[in-house]
């Protein structure tokens, strides 16, 4: 075949290629083809000539390459090219004599094109023998850097190692402080945890007069391998020598040569990475953290933190009084059930509904474990709830939760300088006092979908014993327990600042005429609040008219001006609206509040969101990143696609976690392929996404994993779907399938656009890295700025597969087996 030829001579073809169109084209295509067959040759020549032909092919490399494109014109065409493209492009033209295949085909293959980084990341792939080369995605263990009471410094410096009476070795120090030690120490010597050793400092003794008549002893901490030369020993001092004199001289020169030696900068690097992928989850899940208080002898939820995610939970809680009736849904007896499972997190599902009489809202609910233990009523409340527009299905999961989580000084010395050692102090006493009764962390994650409750809708149910549902009411108290709702502070991640100014305005909707006023404003957006209720939708495009402001300008017209409504308040009166644009055409009211935010700045007052208590959103964020149980995932941006670039672990895996250390990818660094393939980013996950804004909804996915713990590898062992579609009855005959001899997982999978980091909440590891190594700090911001997008998998197993038309008696023995497999391995 003419194509197997050419890939046999692809070397030469492109070398060919290269010289195609220059005058010693036809002397060197008779020398490289000398040793070729006339067919052979006669395929190349038919090749080149095919690459000479002219041709008229427009050039359109937009959303193709990584540069910036423009137009360019070329004998009056018109095509779209970026730098790197257009310099090909003009090479090529010169030494082709005019536009041929040959040019657009080097213009089609630049280094920057997205298809061709594509490839050769693929084919990079395949010749590796190296596995940890597959290993792209970081593991970031949360919460899991240390503070350190001191500075460290990295000085080399010749020690005399004295393991016992008899055993005196030469070593060397890789880093130093007042109170520690990390010594490098050939492997033959063996030293365990806790031994005492006495370390004589040669290369200082040399120089200053220490005082150390026998040295100074250490305790063993850990020994690290870290080559077959030599490990890594970490000591602490144990002070046993109580020398002032020495202790104030090691201090001061570590102070005054940390500039020339360089301050060992390892924890404060890993704990950027952490805190850096720790702010993009929090404030990007859907679930609502909830802490239990002890009153008493009884527990009560008492603090929620809540973010623009989730939020709708813990409204969805709040009857017509405005007061949360969560205390009356998550009860004693429901506490108490829960607490009796033997699991570390402790799980359950709970069905609710709400019915309003007179104005009044009643809550109804039930969990999982209820209907179960009450079979005869399960399809009435699963049959009757699900006709209601409030029905909702939520996952339950309960962990211990400890008010002194809640305080994670910086990683830095308080040494390192004023400001940090007064940011490393504790809560202040108001807010310790608010988490002193705190017992308990509940996660509360709406996992329901319209497809879920249309399939429990067609459940067949006696409506004359609709009665019987009474028992799943709550009541209503007159004094209930009070559950405060604490906003989660993160970066202000609006383009533009908002100040607050009221000046009256008109919003011409349809047939609708609102008068109403501004409460804050921007270059890019208005607040407003109306004088009646409206009946505005987000992404409906309202006129706008300015009569006050009009006052003041001849130059703009303020009347009819186009906004996108992007949020509507529960009372329908509070309007956040978004300048229109007509793609990029000039909008007037950007040019006008432009001008009149620069001209007012002196004047205009910043709306800031000032928290109600301070320091209290901080330290219930702190208690949460201690006691994370999904599993988070991180999408970055290579070129036009995404791919995983990290993971997350808290304190409690999840079964995926399990599946990966299972098979050794939980260290540093691992690939997640086997479960959720990059194939299935770019297919099902990425055409959703990849139009969103931070502002737009988590999207949901479906994940089903389906795992035979008999074979050996990851690749062998696990097969995996992914899924938009609510509808997963598809699905079927895969779980059904595996149902028989694998074990089965399926996991919401919550994805949601990122903005920009919140580079304050790292503001002062940052700057210290920056004093001592200005290219680590910037490497740091580079990484936290390629994140694109946060996931978060929930476990959804039990509920996805009460939906499926399979029989019962499968999904129990399953569920039996999974239980003993994942005992066994935790």
């Amino acid at each position: 075949m003419p194509e197997d030829i050419l890939l046999k001579y692809e070397s030469l073809v492109e070398e060919l290629k290269a010289n195609l169109g220059t005058p010693q084209f036809d002397k060197l295509f008779k020398a490289k083809t000398a040793s070729l067959t006339k067919p052979e040759q006669f395929l190349i020549k038919m090749e080149m000539s095919r690459l000479s032909q002219p041709v008229a092919r427009f050039i359109d490399l937009r959303g193709q390459v990584t540069g910036q494109v423009k137009p360019y014109e070329y004998e009056g065409k018109q095509h779209f090219m970026d730098d790197t493209a257009i310099e090909v492009f003009e090479d090529a033209i010169k030494r082709h004599g005019g536009y041929t295949l040959a040019v657009y085909e080097a213009v089609m293959n630049t280094e920057n094109n997205h298809r061709v980084m594509q490839k050769k990341a693929a084919e990079q792939d395949l010749i590796s023998d190296d596995s940890s080369n597959q290993l792209t995605a970081k593991v970031i263990k949360f919460a899991s850097y240390e503070s350190r009471s001191e500075e460290r410094m990295n000085y080399s410096i010749k020690i005399s190692v004295e393991i016992d009476k008899e055993t005196k070795v030469s070593a060397s120090t890789s880093d130093i402080s007042l109170s520690g030690a990390k010594i490098k120490l050939a492997p033959r010597y063996k030293l365990k945890k806790g031994q005492l050793i006495g370390l004589r400092l040669v290369g200082l003794e040399q120089d200053f007069e220490l005082g150390l008549k026998n040295g100074i002893q250490y305790e063993v901490i850990a020994v690290e391998k870290v080559s077959r030369e030599y490990n890594h020993v970490r000591l602490k001092r144990t002070f046993i020598e109580n020398n002032k004199q020495f202790d104030d001289f090691l201090n001061s020169f570590i102070h005054g040569n940390k500039r020339r030696y360089k301050v060992n900068l390892d924890n404060t690097l890993d704990a950027v990475v952490s805190k850096g992928y720790e702010q993009y989850y929090i404030p990007r899940v859907t679930s609502l953290y909830t802490f239990l208080s002890l009153q008493g002898d009884k527990l009560y939820p008492s603090l929620a933190l809540t973010t623009e995610n989730n939020i709708f939970i813990q409204r969805y809680f709040c009857d017509e009084r405005k007061v949360s009736c969560l205390y009356s849904i998550v009860n004693q007896q429901r506490i108490a059930h829960l607490l009796s499972s033997p699991d570390a997190v402790k799980e359950d599902y709970i069905y609710t509904f709400t019915h309003t009489v007179s104005g009044r809202i009643y809550y109804y609910s039930a969990t999982r474990s209820e209907l179960n233990n009450q079979p005869h009523l399960k399809d009435l409340f699963l049959g009757f709830g699900s006709q209601k527009d409030s029905w909702q299905c939520f996952k339950l999961q309960l962990m211990p939760s400890h008010p002194e989580d809640s305080y994670i000084p910086l990683t830095l010395p308080s040494s390192a300088g004023k400001n940090i050692e007064k940011l490393n102090k504790p809560p202040t006493p108001r807010v310790q006092g608010m988490l002193k009764d705190v017992k308990y962390l509940l996660i509360l994650t709406s996992v329901g979908s319209e497809y879920e409750q249309k399939k429990y809708q067609q459940r067949v149910f006696d409506k004359t014993a609709v009665n019987q549902l009474k028992q799943f009411g709550h009541s209503k108290h007159k004094s209930p327990p009070h559950l405060e709702p604490v906003a989660l502070e993160y970066v202000n991640l609006r383009a533009h600042k908002r100040f607050l100014y009221k000046t009256s305005v008109t919003v011409k909707h349809k047939e609708q005429l609102v008068q109403g006023y501004t409460r804050d404003l921007s270059v890019m957006g208005l607040q407003i609040e109306c004088e009646k209720p409206v009946d505005f939708k987000k992404g409906d495009i309202i006129k706008l008219s300015l009569p006050e402001l009009q006052k003041i300008t001849k130059k703009h017209d303020l009347s009819d001006l186009s906004y996108e409504v992007m949020a509507i308040s529960k009372s329908l009166t509070t309007v956040n609206l978004k300048v229109h644009r007509v793609t990029d055409l000039p909008h007037m009211a950007i040019t006008f509040f432009t001008v009149l935010i620069d001209n007012n700045k002196d004047k205009l007052k910043v709306c800031e969101e000032t928290p109600k208590i301070p320091g209290l959103s901080t330290a219930l964020r702190n208690m949460v990143t201690k006691s994370v149980c999904q599993f988070p995932l991180y999408l970055h941006k290579e070129s036009a696609h995404f791919k995983i670039g990290a993971i997350g672990q808290g304190l409690y895996p999840s079964p995926l976690h399990v599946l990966l250390q299972n098979f050794a990818l939980l260290n540093e660094n691992t690939s997640i392929d086997g479960l959720l393939s990059t194939d299935q980013i770019t297919e099902v996950i990425t055409p959703l996404i990849k139009d969103r804004s931070r502002q737009d909804a988590p999207l949901p996915f479906t994940l089903f994993v389906c795992f035979n713990p008999r074979l050996g590898t990851i690749a062998d062992s696990i097969t995996s779907r992914c899924i938009s579609d609510e509808d997963y009855t598809s699905q079927t005959l895969f779980v059904k399938k595996a149902l028989k001899n694998d074990l089965v997982f399926v996991f919401r999978l919550y994805v949601s656009r990122t903005g920009r980091p919140d580079i304050d909440y790292l503001s002062n590891e940052l700057k210290y890295i920056s004093q001592y190594a200005l290219h680590k700090a910037k490497d740091l911001e580079e990484a936290l700025w390629a994140v694109a997008g946060v996931g978060d998998l929930i476990d959804i197993t039990e509920e996805a597969l009460t939906h499926f038309d399979i029989d019962q008696r499968l999904i129990d023995e399953m569920s039996k087996r999974k239980a003993i497999w994942l005992k066994r391995v935790i």
